[in-house]
């Protein structure tokens, strides 16, 4: 089910779980960020994942408006973290996320590079 594998992927990131990410990526998925126009995959995105884990103790997905696709999905909201020095950021967000026997092949994310540059 999409909507079920979409929420196991936000929840993942939320909790900070890599292990849980990873189960929801196909092993050969690619991953795009608009902010740097490069591909990854999953290893490198997880790395990413990490370090962003590594500078919040929080992180909670607000206003999702999901929409289901024959091909996958499409969700856009606002990723809401706290950083260790307690400061809030928040950034708005788009991916697009193609999915194939129940794992997500590619996922294609579009950040506000403004707030991006503010959180770093």
């Amino acid at each position: 089910d999409v909507r079920a594998l979409a929420d196991r992927f936000i929840a993942a990131i939320e909790a900070g779980d890599a292990d849980a990410a990873l189960a929801c990526y196909a092993p050969h998925a690619r991953i795009w960020h608009n902010t740097d126009g490069l591909e990854q995959d999953v290893e490198a995105n997880l790395a990413l994942l990490d370090a962003f884990v590594g500078r919040t103790v929080s992180r909670r997905y607000r206003d999702r408006r999901l929409q289901l696709l024959p091909s996958g999905f499409v969700q856009q909201h606002r990723l809401c973290a706290t950083r260790h020095d307690g400061r809030q950021v928040e950034l708005h967000a788009a991916i697009l996320c193609q999915v194939a026997d129940g794992r997500i092949t590619r996922l294609d994310e579009y950040l506000d590079s403004a707030a991006v540059a503010r959180f770093r």
